[in-house]
């Protein structure tokens, strides 16, 4: 696989190699000052992002428009679509279109599966998939690797258990298939009804070591290095009453850490609801909001690279 990341659309972790992604992982480590404020950085002067929300974005969205900005470009965007001529019934290829003409690159975040991919299609500017419905979330994905990696040295070999709403989350459907290519030990943690689904455990299944499925959380939370919570998505479920039977599930608080080994590490993709307590922000386990900050540097890394600003 080619290592020439310029014009390259993002829109799945599957696009990949281990070696391309420890090169963006290594990119993004030399922007970390950049993205704090520390050095200043103009590679992208003059250059244009465009961010394309149909669902609702925090995260995603302004650590976008922050990675521009701190490689001295701008960003631009809808984050609204009752306020864009969507609501008068343009089409998606005619909004990617539009976007084309105005940036250099847009980002999309899409509630239909396959989105992104198909948004490529009518683009001859790279495309960056912001998470299409229960499908992937790449640049999620990437950030998620480089928290691992820098907080715990290596991604290889790591036990990682990945908990909560497993079935809808695209965020913990891109991130398995990543860590099984690194060889990390999986652990999939949820109820029947929220388990991975078979398609992504298949894939999972492309490193040496096969994942294991549990409902309980306290069999492996001794056992595991990272612990990758997820927000049961009220959102995506078809039934509210299957919502209302699995909502609150798991909880991680203090005592829950108590079995836990030292040097795990919490992560979350956030917002979080109710599935982490707040007096977990203060122990030595938790990552999220550092794993929040990781989307800047990340994200430049891959603005740079697919703009031609670095190789």
């Amino acid at each position: 696989m080619s290592m020439k990341f310029e014009g390259r659309d993002i829109l799945s972790i599957k696009d990949f190699s281990v070696k391309e992604i420890m090169h963006i992982l290594k990119t993004a480590k030399k922007m970390v000052p950049a993205a704090k404020g520390e050095r200043r950085d103009e590679s992208l002067r003059g250059k244009v992002l465009a961010t394309i929300f149909f669902e609702p974005s925090t995260r995603t969205r302004l650590s976008f428009e922050s990675a521009m900005s701190r490689l001295g470009g701008r960003a631009i965007g809808m984050a609204d679509p009752e306020a864009s001529s969507l609501k008068k019934g343009e089409t998606l290829a005619d909004t990617i279109k539009m976007a084309e003409s105005y940036a250099d690159v847009t980002v999309l975040r899409h509630h239909h599966m396959g989105a992104a991919r198909l948004a490529a299609n009518f683009s001859a500017k790279p495309i960056i998939n912001g998470g299409d419905g229960a499908g992937q979330h790449p640049t999620q994905t990437m950030l998620d690797l480089f928290t691992i990696w820098t907080e715990k040295g290596k991604i290889e070999g790591q036990k990682v258990a990945l908990v909560g709403d497993l079935k809808y989350g695209r965020t913990a459907h891109s991130l398995s298939y990543a860590l099984s290519l690194f060889g990390a030990k999986l652990y999939f943690v949820a109820p029947p009804t929220l388990q991975m689904p078979k398609e992504v455990v298949d894939d999972a299944k492309v490193g040496k070591v096969r994942p294991k499925l549990t409902g309980d959380l306290n069999d492996v939370i001794g056992k595991v290095d990272v612990l990758y919570v997820t927000r049961i998505q009220k959102e995506r479920f078809p039934d509210p009453q299957e919502y209302q039977r699995v909502a609150g599930l798991y909880k991680v608080d203090v005592g829950l850490l108590e079995e836990a080994k030292k040097d795990l590490i919490v992560m979350h993709p956030l917002p979080r609801v109710n599935e982490i307590h707040p007096s977990v922000d203060g122990t030595h386990h938790a990552r999220y909001f550092e794993q929040a900050f990781n989307g800047v540097p990340v994200r430049m890394a891959l603005l740079a690279l697919i703009l031609g600003a670095v190789e």
